[in-house]
């Protein structure tokens, strides 16, 4: 398990140091707390790429039907995740696993990758807007790809958005962006035109 990351503070400043473990059992009212009415986004609740289906199948799940089910999960320990913390309040989500875990990504036909057995998938990074520039979706990533090999991926996916000019607004790049992988090591791989970026990295 990687040891909690904490940020350098810089001189004279107030603010509680950023760290970030891995998700636990019993982090449910955390995550609820960090994730907030809307369930991140519009009643996510960090369930689009576990469902095989959307469409109306999805609209009907949105808000209290994706959060029982993700709550199921967490609890469950069927869900593998990190969590970013100033001082002790929750800033920060990345969830992963196996490619195979999120089914939607199959369905995604800019997605496709051909994948080898044992692939896992970095897929939705989630950081309030109050926190978003101070690093914490790089601690996220570099946590979570450690995570990952440790828990036995043999390669790790990630799916960043691109921007279209300038800075990309949050709701936009829950997937990241591509300097974030970049900065972390992962590189991009080839793609037919009209496909999705998408980089890998091995341990």
């Amino acid at each position: 398990m990687p040891k909690n990351r904490k940020s350098r503070p810089s001189a004279g400043a107030a603010a509680p140091p950023l760290t970030v473990r891995p998700l636990r059992r019993n982090d449910w009212p955390i995550v609820e707390k960090l994730f907030g009415a809307n369930g991140a986004c519009g009643g996510c609740w960090c369930m689009w790429w576990r469902l095989p289906v959307h469409g109306k199948a999805w609209r009907e799940n949105k808000g209290e039907p994706n959060k029982r089910q993700f709550r199921s999960l967490i609890e469950a320990g069927e869900l593998h995740a990190v969590l970013a913390f100033a001082g002790k309040e929750p800033v920060g989500w990345l969830t992963f696993g196996p490619r195979t875990s999120f089914p939607f990504l199959d369905k995604s036909r800019v997605l496709q990758t051909g994948s080898p057995e044992g692939t896992w998938s970095m897929v939705c990074f989630y950081i309030p807007s109050a926190w978003r520039g101070r690093g914490i979706a790089t601690m996220l990533l570099d946590a979570a790809t450690e995570r990952a090999f440790a828990l036995g991926a043999a390669a790790i996916e990630g799916y960043p958005a691109v921007p279209w000019s300038g800075q990309m607004p949050g709701a936009f790049a829950y997937t990241g962006v591509p300097k974030l992988f970049q900065k972390a090591g992962y590189k991009k791989i080839k793609r037919p035109s009209g496909m999705r970026p998408v980089f890998v990295k091995h341990p």
